[in-house]
């Protein structure tokens, strides 16, 4: 029986095609406002605009897949900062609720490095639970059913062994809101695709495959793996996509502004018998244009069937 498996691609923050970017402000500045949140309102009012209007250019070139960036409400975890990024802005939130419901897109959220479950420090585990919440509320107000919010393990301080236990413990203290859209990607460095998934399978929580990851920290051979990976997810499986900067070793884990069309092929045909339909979000620094350019090589390398400008089967 032949398997056909449909693949979606998906993209990071901001487009490279419209030049887009996102408003920010840090707590120095913030402090040099003497109406502050005022300008606070000014930012989240034109990002929550400009989120809109990115999500319409997806649907426009059928990018159904999106990691919205988390910088859309400035220093809404930082502890000196209270405000509501909520309520007064509902309509925004709604409006654009209601375009990634009628349009089906696929959306999630990375909060950065510096939410670190596993740490030693008693402020960086509140701050990290600060930001966790941040997330899970914004996405909360977007109204997605299917929220996920992507970490990784942490430090590895005291030991690889501790530090797992560690990460497993503190998330268990968790509340069950926040427990329930976490997932885990392997990272570049410390832990790789056996520790993850041994951390998701003790937790009930889904892992996110990085393959750039995978490839800069390995033991074994991935293949063996990948349905206990996929398997994690009750619905799509999500990947991360890269390619390195540089094969020279330095520079491996650094994200190329392209894909490498050979090794996105190479990976593809390494699955597509697993009769799984994946989302793959590229993590290049070049967004949608890297998305589009790998798309024309596609096209030209394989007999991939395309669904649209983004989807396809193989």
């Amino acid at each position: 029986m032949v398997i056909y498996m449909k693949i979606r691609l998906g993209y990071v923050a901001i487009s490279k095609c419209f030049e887009s970017s996102f408003k920010t402000i840090n707590y120095t500045n913030y402090l040099k406002y003497e109406d502050r949140n005022k300008r606070l309102d000014e930012i989240i009012k034109y990002n929550l605009n400009h989120l809109l209007e990115i999500l319409k250019y997806n649907k426009k070139n059928n990018i159904h897949f999106y990691r919205i960036s988390s910088n859309i409400v400035p220093l809404a975890s930082h502890k000196d900062v209270d405000f509501d990024y909520i309520t007064p802005y509902k309509k925004y939130y709604k409006k654009i609720a209601n375009f990634i419901k009628d349009n089906n897109l696929r959306v999630d959220m990375h909060p950065s490095e510096y939410v670190i479950l596993n740490s030693t420090n008693k402020v960086v585990i509140e701050n990290s639970i600060r930001e966790l919440i941040y997330h899970f509320k914004f996405l909360d107000a977007l109204e997605i059913e299917d929220k996920l919010l992507i970490v990784h393990t942490g430090s590895s301080t005291l030991g690889k062994k501790n530090s797992i236990a560690r990460f497993i413990n503190n998330f268990n203290k968790l509340p069950s809101y926040l427990k329930e859209i976490i997932a885990i990607e392997n990272d570049d460095k410390i832990y790789n695709i056996e520790d993850v998934l041994y951390i998701c399978k003790q937790i009930g929580t889904r892992m996110i495959l990085d393959y750039h990851h995978y490839l800069c920290n390995k033991e074994n051979d991935i293949k063996d793996l990948y349905k206990d990976i996929f398997d994690t997810f009750k619905k799509v499986p999500k990947v991360h996509f890269s390619s390195p900067k540089s094969k020279i070793k330095k520079d491996m884990r650094a994200h190329h502004d392209y894909i490498d069309s050979d090794s996105f092929i190479s990976f593809l045909e390494s699955i597509k018998n697993l009769n799984y339909d994946i989302d793959i979000m590229l993590e290049a620094k070049m967004k949608d244009d890297a998305l589009f350019r790998l798309v024309r090589e596609l096209k030209y390398k394989t007999n991939y069937k395309f669904i649209d400008e983004t989807s396809f089967y193989i």
